[in-house]
């Protein structure tokens, strides 16, 4: 990480879109400051556009300032209008508060909270939850001005749109985010919030009511300016929205997006985002992201950039051990070896190829001859004869073992006792289960 101040860091990797006083966020950069990023408790794990942020927190505590990370676990039960078409389903308090927690531990992992400079995590239900209704609308409602409010983009883009409309509830939320930046602000110290560029009325209204209350400017008895710096919103090449595919979101979660699929996505990434990607999500320094885009450009077809960026994100979200694995399982597919690769791990690589199931009952039947697992409905074959011929040819492996000529041949060396991956060829694979 550079020595350099923050902000010249972010706006070198192209993560900075917006900042409501450059001045004041170099100055406090210069010296020790504190920031935080909020995010929505909407589900159990964040995903990987979340990332970015998290990179950018992760940025902040490595350059020495505090990092702050809240977790909405009161502004959860209302829902951000901010991107939204139509009006959130509201969840239960009980499911917010088990997602807040959720994804409380799910920061723990990315985010150093010992040592010297320890990074820390709140809950806006702590303050928000005890605030009375009468108090909020008298101290807080006063400063904002509804004219302003709908002018805002989260709010007009609701308020144009015929069917769509927005509640009270939804409204209010910029008013209950600019409190979380006051709370944080008075009582925390933190003088900075860093979020999305689709964040940027909500932070300004946070700057703004810190000031109205008299914390901060001419005056105040600690004169430490709030401010606001956003990131792009990211988007593929394509215009796709960034972290989604099409089975869905990519999570941070193990357990919903394996670290092999996880490996994958970011392996897939188009050449031209190659650069950018390594800048938003790896902590590599510039010397060693320009060199590996001085080596992607002169050789794109090895692919140099992607396999820097897979390995250094899943790495970083998922640990070396799991990197291990994702890399073994990627090599599967490029040469048949699935020896010594669990039974769940080759399900997610081989999920989209052609398969089915044999009971062991029908194996045993046939004395567990490989033209059971190869002939048949769901299996590579549609009869004997074109089995044979695949045989005579030495074109068919079952679990990486070549087999002979003899469709009666026994097999039963399964991957886990259960399954059989059937390769055809050189990349005409199908999947068996054994039940």
């Amino acid at each position: 990480m550079s020595k350099d101040n923050l902000l010249d860091e972010l706006q070198w990797r192209g993560l900075v879109h917006q900042v409501t006083d450059e001045a004041v966020a170099r100055k406090a950069f210069d010296g020790q400051t504190a920031a935080y990023i909020g995010f929505d408790p909407t589900g159990t794990s964040l995903h990987v556009g979340s990332l970015l942020q998290i990179m950018n927190l992760v940025r902040l505590q490595r350059a020495g300032h505090r990092a702050i990370a809240l977790v909405g676990g009161g502004t959860g039960l209302i829902g951000d209008p901010s991107g939204k078409s139509a009006e959130r389903t509201l969840l239960t308090s009980e499911l917010v508060r088990a997602n807040a927690e959720a994804i409380r531990s799910q920061l723990a992992r990315f985010l150093d909270f010992e040592g010297e400079n320890p990074a820390q995590m709140v809950n806006n239900v702590d303050w928000l939850e005890g605030v009375g209704l009468l108090a909020f609308l008298r101290d807080v409602g006063k400063h904002f001005s509804v004219n302003a409010m709908v002018q805002r983009d989260s709010v007009r883009t609701r308020l144009e749109g015929r069917n769509q409309g927005i509640s009270y509830t939804e409204f209010s939320y910029m008013l209950l985010q600019a409190y979380d930046f006051l709370a944080l602000y008075r009582d925390h110290g933190c003088q900075a919030q860093l979020g999305g560029s689709d964040q940027w009325g909500n932070m300004v209204s946070g700057s703004d009511l810190i000031r109205r209350e008299g914390l901060s400017g001419d005056g105040a008895a600690n004169d430490r300016p709030p401010f606001a710096v956003t990131s792009p919103l990211i988007t593929t090449r394509a215009g796709k929205k960034f972290g989604k595919t099409e089975k869905g979101a990519v999570w941070l979660d193990a357990d919903r997006t394996s670290p092999y699929a996880f490996y994958q996505f970011w392996l897939q990434t188009e050449d031209a985002d190659v650069g950018p990607y390594l800048r938003y999500f790896t902590l590599l320094g510039r010397a060693e992201i320009e060199a590996l885009e001085t080596a992607h450009d002169a050789e794109p077809h090895k692919r140099i950039g992607q396999k820097a960026l897979a390995e250094n994100v899943t790495a970083f979200v998922h640990g070396d051990e799991a990197l291990a694995d994702a890399m073994r399982a990627t090599q599967v597919l490029f040469t048949g070896d699935v020896q010594g690769v669990p039974a769940a791990t080759l399900e997610q690589i081989f999920a989209h190829v052609p398969g089915g199931t044999v009971s062991r009952d029908e194996m045993d039947a046939a004395e567990w001859g490989v033209r059971t697992l190869l002939v048949g409905q769901g299996r590579p074959f549609a009869s004997n004869g074109e089995a044979k011929k695949a045989l005579k040819a030495g074109s068919v492996r079952i679990n990486g073992t070549r087999l002979d000529a003899n469709p009666n041949a026994k097999f039963d060396t399964l991957i886990d006792d259960r399954l059989a991956v059937i390769r055809v060829g050189k990349k005409r694979y199908h999947l068996m289960q054994v039940t």
